[in-house]
């Protein structure tokens, strides 16, 4: 989000985090900190393949809670950066899924990382509003949690509400609960997580 009142109107909301994109190529780009910040909820930083210096930058421009790694960020890189951020710093590897087998990325990063978070394999990184076949985790027995991406919007409310694992930690709400790119739908969340929460 970049938008000082959407981001007012979305702090509050029942959610949790709210995120900020830090890849130039992105359409929802943040080049400068909005006027106003979020307070209530964690702010995470949305990364693809950055210089380790460029993403301490941001946690410190942005006081930063988490993490997300979009790209191919090694095991190696995220114990470096762990090490410079500390461990009040939470760090989210984004894999994109499309069959079981693609869970097989998870392995390299257990115990490294804090969530994962499944996301529909694309062209593109991330915010492609597709969905990947949620089946496919059930065969996740890793000890990470995971955060559910790719596609999720508003009409979805009752198959998320259907969808349980045990190591679920939560959903990713994005480009289709914009009214454009960084700018959130208030209304189509309120109403999404009222139907959560029924």
């Amino acid at each position: 989000m970049r938008d000082p009142e959407n981001i007012r109107m979305a702090e509050k909301l029942d959610i949790q985090w709210i995120g900020f994109i830090f890849w130039e190529k992105s359409s929802r780009y943040v080049s400068v900190p909005p006027a106003y910040l979020p307070t209530k909820q964690k702010r995470v930083g949305v990364f693809v393949d950055a210089d380790i210096k460029d993403v301490m930058e941001k946690v410190r421009e942005y006081a930063l809670n988490i993490i997300q790694l979009h790209g191919k960020e090694s095991p190696a890189y995220i114990q470096k950066l762990r090490h410079l951020c500390g461990e009040h710093i939470a760090v989210i590897k984004a894999l994109n899924i499309a069959t079981e087998e693609d869970l097989e990325q998870t392995f390299p990063y257990n115990g490294k990382i804090d969530y994962f978070l499944f996301d529909t394999k694309a062209q593109k990184v991330g915010g492609n509003g597709t969905q990947f076949d949620w089946s496919v985790l059930s065969t996740y027995k890793g000890n990470t949690p995971f955060i559910l991406s790719g596609g999720i919007g508003p009409d979805d409310a009752e198959k998320v509400k259907a969808f349980h694992h045990p190591m679920l930690a939560g959903i990713d709400l994005n480009s289709r609960f914009e009214i454009a790119p960084g700018l959130k739908d208030i209304e189509k969340l309120k109403h999404f997580i009222y139907e959560q929460n029924q």
